[in-house]
């Protein structure tokens, strides 16, 4: 082959490897952005189904807990199978399970009645609890088959040095399909479902579950606007349910595995996939994830910031309704409005990196959290007369900084991990990330319910105090990784 051919055929071979490259990047973007679809949209489905059934924040928070300790181990297990499974039957097929659990999601009214015979009443509401919780602990098992496949493919394409910037882009699919699923859900809660503001009976049943004396006529509007879209909550699992069926195909017709499935070469010559023994791999993972510091101190660090981001996603809504007066449409809006802003600077963040602080995503999240604390204190101490659209900025910016470390942490554990061990690195920091649940769901359901029994309409800013209190831990944790290097590559190739 002639030097001209062989120039001819390395172009030719980088041109296909940046088209598959680029195309993994997209179809996993929509890929993952529509695992929100079916996985957020229940937090938009908790006022109508406290209206109607009476179902306390306590309940929801511990059903909240539950399920997002049991998606924070399934992350971890689908860490360890995805650095093994081929990563486009794992998504794909993970998408679809998850479109069938929320199809039985908007059927749990038919359930509670075939199981206890009734169609209210502590009973059947108790019921109803039991199986959301059921459905809801085996669709976050499932999920959990959302994102370690996404961080063993990326590291396959991505070169090191131009991770942080490429995974940034690839990360605002979490805020992508957050804020679709946000401004969706709050639609279908806002116009579908069927009209019974006209039934007495309705009135009085919605009045007594959200405890509003019916004398209240400014409280009652709120009545009358659930009474309204009476069942519009069935819808808010059935229609992303359809778009998640839609999404399953897409990703298995979309999808290959590493470059080599296509018969690209690796961009690491000391990773093949299935190069190695599974004993010399097993100790490999040992020593890269499991007695790796900077490994657990990410961990620890993802526990503080999903606290954080938890605590405005799945009680936003709800917080915003209760103690701002807003249309559950509007509040819809104003999380889409947090994700947006959360776009950015995880761009932003992913760029800052790499240009900046050598790939060193660690130094990266301590600014970041810094800047989380202040917007958080500055949102606490609104005046009540703050106008609506200050009111949102100021939530805003605090998406702004909360994503960036949100998606800089999955980065430098996968470069620190490097692109053989990367799913199972995330797997173990989603672990400590999702076990904020603790914190972020019945923690947050309880600590409103309580407070606002001893203090009433004080709950949320207790709430707030905490998130604040975390992002300032936080930024000690990240301080004690200051000095760690950008990866882990450099060492293990030297020794190859």
């Amino acid at each position: 082959m002639t030097n001209q051919e062989q120039t001819n055929d390395k172009e030719a071979t980088k041109k296909l490897f940046k088209y598959w490259q680029t195309r993994t990047i997209i179809v996993t973007m929509i890929g993952y952005a529509v695992f929100y679809f079916v996985r957020k949209n229940f937090s938009f489905a908790i006022p109508g189904l406290t209206a109607e059934y009476g179902i306390t924040k306590t309940s929801f928070g511990i059903i909240m807990t539950l399920v997002t300790i049991v998606y924070g181990i399934s992350r971890f297990l689908n860490g360890v199978l995805a650095d093994r499974m081929n990563a486009r039957y794992h998504m794909s097929i993970g998408l679809l399970l998850c479109a069938v659990a929320n199809f039985a999601f908007g059927w749990g009214a038919d359930l509670s009645t075939i199981f206890t015979g009734q169609t209210g009443g502590p009973m059947f509401t108790n019921t109803m609890v039991l199986i959301f919780g059921i459905i809801l602990i085996v669709n976050n098992l499932i999920q959990g088959s959302g994102f370690p496949p996404v961080a063993r493919l990326l590291t396959h394409w991505i070169p090191q040095n131009e991770l942080a910037t490429k995974m940034s882009i690839w990360n605002t699919s979490h805020s992508i399909g957050a804020a679709l699923v946000a401004i969706l859900a709050g639609y279908i809660m806002g116009s579908m479902g069927t009209n019974m503001s006209n039934n007495p009976e309705v009135i009085a049943s919605i009045a007594a579950n959200l405890k509003i004396d019916a004398t209240d006529t400014e409280k009652m509007k709120s009545v009358i606007e659930s009474a309204s879209h009476y069942g519009a909550w069935k819808w808010c699992f059935w229609i992303p349910a359809a778009i998640a069926l839609l999404g399953s195909v897409g990703l298995f017709i979309g999808l290959r595995d590493t470059p080599s499935s296509v018969g690209l070469p690796e961009l690491h010559k000391t990773h093949q996939k299935g190069k190695d023994s599974s004993a010399e791999f097993k100790a490999f993972i040992r020593k890269s994830v499991y007695r790796n510091k900077w490994i657990w101190i990410l961990g620890i660090a993802n526990f503080f910031v999903y606290v954080v981001r938890f605590a405005v996603l799945d009680w936003g809504p709800t917080f915003l309704k209760e103690a701002h007066g807003m249309t559950l449409t509007n509040a819809g809006w104003t999380v889409a409005v947090f994700e947006i802003f959360g776009i950015v600077g995880m761009l932003v963040a992913g760029w800052v990196t790499d240009r900046y602080f050598a790939g060193k995503a660690h130094r990266t999240s301590l600014y970041c959290m810094v800047g989380v604390a202040i917007f958080m204190t500055i949102f606490l101490y609104l005046p009540d007369s703050t106008p609506s659209w200050a009111m949102i900025l100021v939530l805003a910016m605090s998406g702004f900084f909360i994503y960036g470390p949100q998606a800089l942490i999955g980065i430098a554990a996968a470069n620190q991990a490097t692109n053989r061990a990367a799913a199972t690195a995330n797997g173990l920091t989603g672990l400590f990330g999702y076990a904020s649940g603790l914190v972020s769901g019945v923690g947050v359901g309880y600590m409103v319910d309580s407070i606002n029994k001893v203090n009433p309409g004080k709950g949320w800013d207790y709430v707030f105090m905490m998130m604040i209190g975390m992002a300032v831990l936080c930024i000690f944790i990240f301080a004690l990784m200051w000095k760690a290097k950008a990866h882990g590559y450099d060492e293990l190739e030297t020794k190859d």
